[in-house]
């Protein structure tokens, strides 16, 4: 069975709106499922107040461009998309959209409601020309639990309606702890998101991890002893696909890591050990009054209002290591913050189910519509939604992988990581689904696919193997068909016909000769558009495989 593709829902989509060609609002609805179809992957941000959510999508971006403090546009939800110019937009409750200026301060964008009152906007709207925007709108959402109940219902209103399904695709969800109302959270958007699929669409990450070890070197190794804990807590494996400690201020100054800043950790990491040792014992020791160092105590506040007292200790450390540039710097502090397994994942888990995910959303809203409107032809529209989701095998895997992370698999323990892998637990590019390193060959990856086929097959139909695992195993056997035809060789091009009735071949017959043209053939190729098509596949193929290996690389690049 093939796979859904965009395709499929434009058809319905179409349909739809025929059925319901009087209906006005149905045709809005329509309209808006038809460009969340075609726009890029919708990823939202949320977690508890001051968890650091917009500092971690300002690290995602690598500009100072969603607002970090207690202001008004903190309580609303907002858009950042791409934008060939910059560009901000308040839609209100009613009314039409708002265009308003674009400011900058200090490297930070600055954004106002121009005096128009937090309750009465519904979002806002930022266009920015970055890359990685172009295949993500990642979206900011006001802290839940909040001591301001309408700020709370904002988020849930948008990321978990009541009536509704979900208006983001996945979720990064940022915790300092483990609390009920994060679990509350989570529940309620992978009921709402994936509807009775079950599927789970989130990543959790242990924000603020530098904190955890009081602002210790070693902070970041302490936090990823818990995101693992938390990883497989029983409340919480069911509910998202892994669990990642960031250190989000480390990773927002790092990628926007200005040459002075540079300079004056640069001056830090020279201090002699005993006088930096003092310096970095706490932040009102860093920014109290010092002789060691000629930075002012401005700059050293400056200095960990961007950094943290970890990320100051860490870059210091990192220079003394050997970071000779502000680039290789930056670089060092990336990677230490855990932003590049965020990315990467996010990349892996999110971006390359992309085209399922969004199709999982317009299905379930179309789905609401003929629910709540039905009339004649909606049983047709209700068919082709039941065809799609049955052809949806990314959403089985994700469900499949959720009740392995709560309930496990009914499998020996190398057997069950084997099929989580398969079904895309650690990704799902082929060589990652096989277990296989990243520079592996077509036919080696052929070989080892071929081979785990024959093992999952033969478990399937053992007469000893329980129902619910042979479900399984069929799940598994089909993501395997999909990888099989994924490293498949490219068929042969098609001979010219005087080559194949040729007498080379003793085996070929009359019957297996295809003409070219003749009586009744006008519809038939020649040789030569064969090849050029079959060419032309070859090219198209080649490059697919480079875009998915430069977006494995430079995930929101």
């Amino acid at each position: 069975m093939n796979s859904p593709t965009k395709e499929d829902a434009e058809v319905l989509l179409q349909t739809a709106g025929v059925v319901y060609d009087d209906d006005p609002a149905a045709l809005t609805v329509i309209a808006e499922l038809e460009r969340r179809l075609h726009e890029p992957l919708r990823l939202a941000i949320a977690g508890m107040v001051k968890a650091g959510k917009s500092t971690l999508l300002n690290a995602m971006l690598g500009e100072q461009i969603a607002p970090t403090d207690a202001g008004e546009c903190t309580r609303l939800v907002t858009w950042y998309r791409y934008s060939k110019t910059p560009t901000i937009t308040l839609h209100t409750h009613a009314g039409e959209p708002r265009r308003m200026p674009v400011r900058r301060e200090h490297g930070r964008l600055v954004m106002g409601l121009g005096g128009v009152p937090a309750e009465d906007v519904d979002w806002i709207d930022v266009g920015w020309p970055l890359e990685g925007l172009k295949s993500m709108i990642l979206i900011d959402t006001p802290g839940i639990a909040s001591l301001s109940e309408d700020t709370s219902k904002r988020t849930t209103r948008f990321l978990t309606p009541e009536e509704s399904p979900s208006s983001a695709d996945a979720v990064v969800y940022l915790m300092r702890h483990l609390h009920a109302s994060d679990v509350k959270f989570l529940e309620a958007f992978r009921d709402t998101a994936a509807g009775a699929a079950q599927t789970v669409c989130a990543v959790g990450v242990l924000s603020r991890s530098d904190e955890i070890g009081s602002g210790r070197i070693d902070s970041l190794l302490s936090a990823g002893k818990v995101a693992r804990r938390y990883e497989h807590d029983g409340d919480l494996a069911s509910l998202v696909l892994g669990v990642i400690p960031v250190a989000g201020l480390v990773a927002e100054g790092a990628r926007t890591l200005r040459e002075k800043e540079y300079a004056a950790f640069r001056e830090l990491a020279a201090l002699e050990r005993a006088d930096r040792e003092r310096l970095f014992i706490s932040a009102d020791r860093f920014t109290g009054e010092s002789d060691a160092t000629t930075l002012s105590a401005a700059e050293r506040r400056s200095l960990l209002s961007r950094f943290g007292i970890f990320g100051v200790r860490l870059a210091t450390a990192l220079i003394r290591g050997g970071a000779s540039t502000s680039s290789e710097l930056s670089d060092a502090m990336v990677k230490q913050s855990g932003l590049v397994e965020l990315r990467q994942f996010v990349n892996d888990q999110f971006r390359t189910r992309a085209t399922t995910l969004k199709l999982r959303g317009v299905l379930l809203e179309l789905e609401k519509l003929i629910r709540d409107n039905p009339r004649e032809g909606t049983e047709q529209i209700r068919a082709g939604i039941e065809r799609i989701s049955a052809a949806a095998h990314t959403l089985r895997e994700l469900a499949l992988l959720a009740s392995a992370r709560s309930d496990g698999l009914p499998f020996s323990q190398e057997d069950a990581a084997d099929a989580q892998r398969i079904i895309g637990g650690s990704g799902t590019f082929a060589h990652v689904r096989l277990g296989l390193p990243d520079d592996s060959d077509d036919e080696t990856m052929r070989a080892c696919v071929d081979a785990k086929l024959a093992y999952w097959r033969t478990l399937a139909e053992s007469p000893l193997t329980e129902r619910a695992a042979v479900g399984v195993c069929r799940v598994v056997i089909r993501s395997l068909d999909e990888v099989a035809s994924e490293v498949a060789p490219a068929p042969e091009p098609v001979a010219d016909a005087s080559e194949v009735a040729g007498a080379d071949d003793p085996l070929v017959s009359s019957a297996d000769v295809v003409l070219t043209s003749g009586p009744g053939d006008g519809l038939g190729q020649s040789a030569e558009e064969q090849g050029e098509d079959h060419k032309s596949r070859l090219r198209r193929k080649k490059k697919e495989k480079r875009l998915a290996t430069f977006a494995e690389r430079h995930p929101l690049r």
